[in-house]
């Protein structure tokens, strides 16, 4: 008996190790099998080779694609290991460089798509409406590229979406309709677009919706109540776009679950409504540049918000006082801007909660806030723009996370404490211009990026400690009385310092060569005695986008290698001694993104090509975008002179994304006026004046439509002044004075309104606004002139009576349409088009 169930146990075991071991060895001798579908590989071939850069370095993702390969091993591919269906496409950052060619079904074809995500790959044009395909999507991620136009309208198909996700591009038209059939959206963030118009009416139809973000574009109007009526919306950004009207909520019916709700930087404007009180829980809130109208303001509406842990409640313009006590029984604030209203601060003032970033610029506040004595959780400090005078408290520093300061624009006169005292804190940034200090300059933290003391009272040479500091990024010490050359030591910044302004010092000597930082973006010099030569060494500065070196006693040729720098957008010269011509044969000067042009009051010389501006793109366009990441955050520190309708003028500030300028004047150039000038459309100032220009001026100059001031006086150009340039309606000064031109100035009305000295000194000219009459046949040129101008009028009054007469018939119609029926019928029909 037990040996028969041995035996059986032995042929049981043996049975089962004969079964493991076919099993592994059929495993073992079996081919591997390829997951991803033949249609699928080919789908994604497609769209790789839509790209020229694929394949290349450049592109480190889509370079280890092989068409022989399993397409779901590919970098930023995902497959459904049932199917062998392509999942997911994930490039996120990647450099595809490339639209997404609409003629292409490469993107359709992977139909069974449930992510999509190439954010950051440089793609743009308009997106496809092969995406419409793409009826399993449930992630849409195209953020950080250059996309225009509006959303396909195919974009309605896909009825799975839960996120859209769209931001940072340059998106136009409204918000599409089609959007609101994607009931099953949980997100969708169209933030820094250029969309416009408003928002529907019936937001609430985004049942599921979570976070909604479409800040910064230029929506207007009104904020839609619906979107308050979302249980699911815990997300709310409308921050920096135009809405407009009264915000008005009905009643919210469950409890909200809004948590973030940011409206700062529109136009809104009234009461601030008392439904906010509702929104319990709110832990980050932005009311900033709320027009209150002047009006009073109910600050108790923020106490039955317990949850806050950021508020911004800056430029209300109201007459309230915001009193610092409100804020002591709040328990999580730790974010709080007040700035541009009027403060006040109690001896006794202790908050409950510790304070991290407190922004009180402008306002009104004469003392210096002895309640942050006890703010050890403070990092960020903005107390610009107030009237506080004397010394920064040496108590200040001891705060052991204090990392951004803001002293700006105060009446300070020196730091209390040690010399070293700020020793004690890893400082990232501070800004102590606009003030009074003086010398010593303050011994500083190696931890600075960012240093800011400009227009104080600094002088003798600049401090070599500032070389000691090892991460500085930012230096700007313009407008003080600092003497001496430029410190060698700058060398130590070889890679690391992006903005160097020290204009309107007392510098003097050459740059040196070796104290130029390769990741220059932004070099002011100007206004200083610095001698000799450009350094040279600015050619290794390829992210150089703003030079300014006026009014020093620069000795050079012009420096044809900056044309090598592909991102120069401003580009000063002005009054040095630079000499020589500034064109070459076989030298093509193109400048693509240049939009300041000023070598004035130098000793340039020699003729310049017809050809000579063509090439500048920037100029060539009366659309200003902005291209760079860097330059027009940080203008605020520099500032230069230009020369527009007869006066100097200093531009800073927005100003510097405003103008387009080419300033060649105060020169020794001759021969004729380059006609390529025509093509640079964009154009607001140009000043050729005081060299030794000849020939005519180009009727061409008529293309100019934005310009503003042209002067071409102090020349030797002849001949008549164009009848074309009463074209240009923007024109408010020229200056055409001490030339040879001849014959009779121009009829136009923007020409009429100069001042006769606009056109001294040409002995052949005549007519208004001069006082000599026109002869017999230049009088009959005249009134030809006047002929031409008064049919434009005429032919612009035909155009718009033709427009008129149509409506007005129209409208006679429909009213007698509307009259002829009941009253209930007017209403009917005026409720269809409103």
């Amino acid at each position: 008996m037990h040996s028969c169930c041995a035996r059986k146990i032995i042929v049981w075991i043996l049975c089962l190790i004969f079964s493991l071991s076919h099993s592994i060895l059929v495993c073992g001798s079996s081919p591997p099998k390829h997951l991803c579908r033949q249609d699928q590989r080919d789908a994604l071939w497609e769209f790789k080779s839509e790209f020229p850069l694929s394949g290349m370095a450049a592109d480190e993702k889509t370079q280890t694609w092989r068409n022989n390969s399993d397409c779901c091993s590919w970098d930023g591919i995902t497959c459904d290991p049932k199917t062998g269906n392509v999942a997911e496409l994930n490039l996120w950052g990647s450099s595809l460089n490339g639209p997404l060619r609409s003629s292409s079904d490469s993107i359709g074809d992977l139909k069974y798509l449930r992510v999509l995500g190439l954010s950051g790959c440089n793609l743009f044009g308009k997106l496809p409406s092969s995406l419409g395909n793409l009826s399993d999507l449930t992630v849409l991620e195209l953020d950080g590229n250059g996309f225009t136009g509006e959303l396909p309208v195919s974009i309605r198909n896909l009825k799975q979406l839960t996120k859209l996700l769209i931001a940072s591009s340059k998106l136009s038209g409204n918000f599409h309709q089609a959007l609101l059939n994607l009931t099953e959206l949980t997100a969708i963030n169209l933030v820094f677009n250029q969309l416009e118009g408003t928002l529907p009416s019936n937001m609430s139809t985004f049942s599921k919706l979570e976070y909604f973000n479409v800040g910064s574009n230029s929506f207007s109007g009104s904020v839609p109540s619906s979107l308050f009526m979302i249980p699911s919306l815990t997300y709310l950004n409308l921050e920096r776009n135009h809405f407009n009207s009264l915000l008005e909520i009905g009643n919210i019916s469950s409890p909200s679950k809004l948590q973030t709700l940011i409206l700062g930087g529109n136009r809104l404007s009234g009461p601030i409504p008392g439904f906010i009180s509702k929104l319990v829980e709110l832990s980050s809130f932005d009311l900033s540049f709320w027009d209150t109208l002047r009006g009073d303001v109910d600050f108790s509406i923020f106490l039955h918000l317990k949850s806050l842990a950021s508020l911004d409640i800056s430029t209300l313009n109201t007459r309230s006082i915001v009193d610092m006590s409100l804020f002591s029984h709040f328990e999580s604030l730790s974010i709080l801007s007040l700035s541009r209203n009027t403060v006040k601060f109690s001896s006794t003032l202790h908050l409950v909660s510790p304070i991290g970033s407190l922004a009180v610029a402008s306002c009104n506040i004469s003392e210096f806030p002895k309640f942050l004595r006890t703010q050890t959780s403070l990092f960020n400090l903005d107390i610009s723009q107030n009237q506080i005078k004397g010394n920064v408290p040496a108590w200040l520093w001891s705060l052991p996370g204090l990392a951004y300061v803001d002293f700006s624009l105060n009446s300070f006169t020196g730091f209390d404490g040690p010399a070293d005292v700020f020793q004690r804190n890893e400082i990232y940034l501070l800004d102590i211009s606009s003030n009074a200090f003086k010398n010593p300059f303050p011994l500083l933290p190696k931890s600075i990026t960012f240093l800011s003391a400009s227009d104080n009272q600094f002088s003798g040479e600049i401090p070599t400690t500032i070389c000691q500091l090892d991460s500085l990024e930012t230096l700007v010490l313009s407008n003080n009385n600092f003497s001496g050359s430029i410190p060698r030591c700058f060398e130590k910044f070889n890679t690391t310092l992006t903005v160097l302004h020290l204009q309107n010092n007392s510098l003097f000597g050459k740059f040196p060569e070796e104290s130029v930082s390769v990741a220059l973006i932004s070099l002011d010099v100007g206004r200083n005695q610095l001698s000799g030569e450009l350094p040279k060494s600015l050619i290794n500065c390829t992210h150089l986008e703003f030079l300014n070196v006026e009014d020093n006693k620069f000795n050079d040729t012009f420096p044809f290698w900056l044309r090598l720098l592909p991102g120069l957008q401003i580009l000063i010269l002005r009054s040095n001694e630079f000499h020589g011509p500034i064109h070459y044969p076989g030298v093509f000067l193109s400048f693509p993104r240049l939009r300041i042009f000023d070598i004035s009051k130098n000793l340039f010389s020699g003729a310049l090509p017809l050809d000579y501006f063509s090439g500048w793109n920037a100029m060539s366009s009366d659309v200003y975008i902005a291209d760079n990441k860097y330059m027009f955050k940080r203008n605020t520190f520099s500032s230069f002179n230009i020369a527009s309708k007869g006066l100097e003028m200093i531009l800073a500030g927005i100003s510097f994304s405003i103008y387009k300028t080419v300033d060649i004047s105060g020169n020794r150039f001759e021969g004729e006026i380059p006609k390529s000038i025509s093509l640079l459309k964009g154009l607001i100032v140009l000043s050729m004046s005081n060299n030794a220009f000849i020939g005519h001026i180009p009727p061409s100059l008529s293309n100019l439509t934005n310009l503003e001031s042209i002067d071409l006086s102090r020349n030797r150009l002849s001949g008549k002044i164009p009848a074309e340039l009463r074209k240009l309606t923007f024109l408010a000064w020229m200056n055409f004075s001490y030339n040879n031109l001849e014959g009779p100035i121009p009829q136009g009305t923007q020409i009429q309104t100069q001042d006769s000295s606009s056109f001294l000194q040409n002995p052949g000219l005549c007519g208004a606004p001069l006082h000599k009459i026109c002869s017999g046949e230049e009088q009959g040129t005249l009134n030809q002139d006047k002929e031409d101008e008064e049919e434009e009028q005429v032919l612009s009054w035909i155009a718009v009576a033709i427009a008129y007469v149509p409506g007005v018939f129209c409208g006679f119609i429909v009213g007698h349409i509307l009259t002829s029926y009941r009253h209930d019928w007017f209403k009917r029909i005026f409720h269809y088009f409103s």
